[in-house]
């Protein structure tokens, strides 16, 4: 068997050894894991394991804590560094690492034991955090299948394992089919209207490849300028086709997701009703805020009717201005992105262009760095250790001198990158033998790279993403829970994870905020208060249309996981005969019939969001709302950041994790219950109330 001490992923005491990890260990270090998990845990299910705290519940989450922790790297990696090798070695573990958990969610040894910690004297006697913990525990094994007869639990273990495996297969083809289109420029003037710095990065793509001209690819910071800015219909027709049917029918037949999309929707139907449920979003409400699918369906369609006639006046303005001043008698999809951008420049004379020159990446972060530092009474300083990638860099949290969590910065577009944004944990505050571990997470982005001796640049749009993640990093890392299971973002109901991150976005529309950052990269002149002045009367531009857009993808997820009837694998044609029929309620603007959005709607099939997508605005209500907490402290103050406030929302919020219900934390916070005035209001759309 492998020693732990030849293994760099089965070193755990600190952090992870990038410099070392190959592909090559990741099975060797899996499986010696996987064996001592289990033996631990046929162990403590025997009858002579007392049912208490100390016996059974802390060596159950010690023998899981340290599999977790290194099979959370490989799929990290699998996600940065998707090469041939990693994603090799990840889908070889992935079915023997679905297949563990799956067991020990039915392991009828170990439910029996926290069953009777439950009944016991003792739990009357643990405090409510730990008392927290073995009732999740009891409602996981629950939906897990533990109560199941013993005849349809190798079937449920089968569903588990099956779902995994397709949910990296789509993440999968939707990389490698966004990786395989490229466009080739060579007639210089097609480059008409697009920034510099994105010209320059498209030449240098191609010259990487020794080729002439201009390489464009799917990737956000090359297909998103393009279709803002490029004046060249052709190119931008190009693109979008190409975007809009990634991993489907029309591409490679090897990338496309439909036969996957209906497998997986056959699967996650066919697991809600062996445990009970009408419908896989009736399971999927268990765990969160939500009472009901049916509650989530009456505010969606309560903020879509709010919504839907500031939708119908952004998009009658765009079209009048398409046709009077762009000369579009008819706009076409991919000339939305486009003449949207033009429309903004006329309606408030700037360019997110223009905004971008002066949010050059270091000073962005120096100015995230300092609101934090000023909320929280912390500081964070660049650390030493070892990257998957140069680019990375290793942050330390510190307060009152004493390190109190890591973080790995990784914010630049690579092709073995997935798409998107996200935080993720590395490692969860906790007591190990008495030791404390702090937390360390991931903050991955992918911003356009710097390109030749200037640093990279970030639309203001970039700064907002980099603020949410970064909200989601200081609720994993400043947690004061050391409970592993209720730690940081653990535990905390999937509809209120997004309080912290949308919470942190409202603060890129402030002055002392914005001032801070920006620096024009190539004057170092701040950013106008004109210049400002203009982007906050453009921040409601076309908040309709943005709004009736989440809306349009929450809806489609939730009646996609409660109204399918999916005795066998759904057919592509239902799944978009659902989106057309949920787009004909709220939608404003309507793809062509060829668009194949669900085949990349990767947070529903291959993430944490399925029938849950709808999380993002119920969660927007609750940062909105908390949000405004600064507002009414900050009144007559030159700024929002106010320390006792942001005290207590850390005390309150932050600092507890899981460890209670999140209504619970919000009221401590805010004294009251959540109210959703504040959220349409930061919308621009309050009016709609009177």
């Amino acid at each position: 068997m492998t020693s732990p001490t030849s293994n760099p992923l089965l070193d755990f005491t600190g952090l992870t050894h990038f410099d070392k990890i190959a592909p090559d260990h990741v099975e060797p270090a899996i499986q010696y894991l996987l064996e001592d998990a289990q033996r631990t845990i046929d162990a403590l299910a025997q009858a002579g394991t007392p049912a208490t705290w100390d016996d059974f519940v802390i060596p159950m989450t010690e023998a899981t804590e340290h599999l977790g922790r290194a099979w959370g790297v490989v799929g990290h990696m699998h996600s940065v560094m998707d090469t041939p090798e990693w994603r090799a070695a990840y889908n070889k573990l992935l079915p023997e690492i679905s297949r563990f958990f799956a067991e020990l969610g039915q392991n009828q040894g170990v439910y029996e034991k926290f069953h009777a910690l439950a009944k016991s004297t003792e739990y009357a006697r643990l405090n409510g955090v730990r008392q927290r913990i073995i009732d999740h525990e009891l409602r996981d094994f629950r939906l897990s299948g533990a109560e199941l007869p013993d005849e349809q639990k190798p079937r449920f273990k089968e569903i588990q394992e099956a779902l995994s495996s397709l949910a990296a297969g789509f993440s999968e083809n939707l990389l490698d089919s966004t990786n395989a289109f490229a466009e080739y420029v060579t007639d210089e003037a097609e480059l008409a209207g697009l920034p510099e710095d994105v010209i320059h990065a498209a030449r240098a793509a191609a010259e990487k490849e020794g080729k002439d001209g201009w390489k464009f690819t799917l990737h956000m910071p090359s297909y998103l300028p393009v279709m803002q800015y490029a004046d060249s219909a052709r190119l931008r027709e190009t693109m979008y086709r190409a975007y809009a049917t990634r991993a489907s029918e029309h591409g490679d037949g090897k990338w496309d997701n439909g036969p996957l999309m209906g497998k997986i929707l056959a699967l996650r139907a066919e697991e809600a009703r062996m445990l009970g449920f009408e419908s896989y979003a009736e399971l999927s409400v268990v765990p969160k805020m939500a009472d009901s699918p049916a509650q989530v369906l009456a505010f969606l369609n309560d903020l879509a009717h709010k919504a839907k006639p500031f939708a119908e006046r952004d998009l009658a303005e765009l079209k009048a201005f398409a046709d009077e001043q762009l000369g579009m008698r008819e706009m076409n999809p991919w000339d939305v992105a486009y003449a949207s951008e033009k429309l903004r420049e006329a309606r408030y004379a700037f360019s997110e262009n223009e905004v971008r020159q002066y949010f050059p990446e270091p000073k962005v972060l120096d100015g995230l760095f300092g609101v934090i530092e000023s909320l929280y009474g912390v500081s964070l300083k660049r650390d030493s250790a070892p990257t998957w990638d140069p680019s990375v860099t290793v942050l330390r949290i510190e307060r009152d001198g004493q390190m109190i969590g890591q973080l790995y910065l990784d914010l630049h577009a690579r092709e073995t990158k997935r798409g998107g944004a996200w935080m993720d944990s590395a490692r969860s505050r906790q007591m190990s033998r008495g030791r404390l571990l702090t937390p360390v997470a991931y903050v991955v982005c992918n911003f356009s790279p710097p390109v030749g001796d200037k640093p990279a640049t970030l639309t203001h749009d970039d700064v907002t993403t980099l603020f949410h993640e970064f909200g989601h990093a200081l609720h994993h890392l400043l947690t004061e829970v050391d409970e592993v299971a209720v730690s940081g973002i653990h535990g905390v109901e999937w509809d209120a994870v997004e309080l912290p991150s949308q919470f942190m976005e409202n603060f890129c529309w402030e002055w002392d905020v914005v001032s801070g950052m920006s620096s024009h990269v190539n004057t170092g002149e701040p950013l106008p208060q004109a210049l400002f002045d203009k982007m906050v009367a453009a921040r409601h531009f076309q908040s309709g249309m943005q709004m009736v857009r989440q809306l349009e993808f929450s809806l489609f997820d939730l009646r996609l996981h409660h109204e399918i009837e999916a005795d066998a694998p759904v057919a592509a044609e239902t799944v978009l005969k659902l989106l057309d029929d949920v787009r004909k309620q709220v939608a404003v603007l309507i793809p062509p019939a060829w668009h194949r959005f669900p085949h990349s709607f990767s947070h529903i099939f291959a993430g944490g969001y399925s029938a849950g997508y709808y999380s993002y605005k119920w969660a927007e209500v609750l940062s909105a709302d908390a949000f405004a907490a600064f507002e009414e402290a900050g009144q007559g103050k030159h700024s929002l950041l106010d320390r006792a406030t942001g005290e207590r929302f850390w005390r309150e919020v932050l600092a507890v994790g899981g460890s209670r219900p999140a209504i619970e934390s919000f009221r401590a916070f805010r004294g009251r219950e959540p109210q959703v005035e504040a959220l349409l209001r930061h919308s621009g759309m309050l009016e709609t109330t009177a």
